[in-house]
């Protein structure tokens, strides 16, 4: 009788546990598949844009204080061909000791933070999304510099960097020319010594980048008419 009641036991606790367990998956599918995006009347913000700021009080790199070395500076072009086209999650270029490792045991160690690798003779790049620890997800090792069959994809363009590349106006600041899902903390790739040397932001102890640089989408575009701006600007000028 013990051993039927243990039994009978036994089944009721893992059926409880399944109808815990299955009513957490279904509550979490009705929430935001990844950060929202705050709507205020000044604009759209998303709240980790300054996370890499926040770091700094938990052992972080002090970007607004740190000077450059221009001996281990990376390129753009650098930036550019560790990806397999522009908005790609950049590949691992080095050597992976556990092929199934998980981010905070491995890969969050050093690209948390940052700092300076003596065997590879660089500065760790540092991640945007230090809280997604399963990193192997969406950056895998470079393991050939060539394909095994030939195929007619190309790369698109990057970008283009430099004065009035990417600026709606002359002297305006310039615009964010790629997506942020995924790149929120915006120092991470433009501040810190690992940063390539062309996007390197100098105002990096500016926390909230959105202030002044809007994305360039078309669903921004088309609300703005530079042009007509721009005569209405002469025309002050002018007077």
């Amino acid at each position: 009788m013990k051993k039927r009641i243990g039994i009978i036991s036994f089944f009721v606790v893992i059926f409880i546990a399944f109808i815990v367990i299955w009513n957490y998956s279904y509550q979490q599918r009705f929430e935001e598949a990844y950060i929202p995006i705050i709507v205020t009347p000044t604009g759209n913000f998303i709240p980790s844009e300054s996370g890499m700021f926040r770091r700094f009080d938990d052992g972080g790199l002090d970007y607004s204080n740190m000077p450059v070395d221009e001996n281990h500076q990376r390129t753009l072009k650098e930036y550019y061909d560790n990806r397999a086209y522009h908005g790609a999650p950049p590949s691992i270029p080095h050597p992976v000791t556990i092929e199934l490792s998980i981010g905070g045991n491995t890969c969050i160690q050093c690209h948390k933070n940052g700092g300076f690798v003596e065997k590879f003779n660089a500065y760790t790049p540092i991640t945007p999304h230090p809280e997604m620890v399963n990193c192997r997800q969406c950056h895998v090792t470079k393991n050939t510099k060539s394909t095994f069959k030939e195929f007619a994809f190309a790369k698109p363009k990057p970008p283009l960097v430099g004065k009035g590349a990417n600026n709606a106006m002359q002297g305006s600041p310039p615009m964010i020319p790629h997506q942020l899902q995924m790149r929120e903390s915006c120092i991470a790739c433009h501040a810190g010594p690992s940063a390539p040397k062309e996007i390197k932001v100098t105002h990096p102890e500016r926390v909230n980048c959105r202030q002044c640089h809007l994305p360039k989408n078309n669903e921004t575009l088309k609300h703005i008419d530079v042009s007509t701006f721009l005569r209405q600007f002469d025309s002050l000028n002018e007077k």
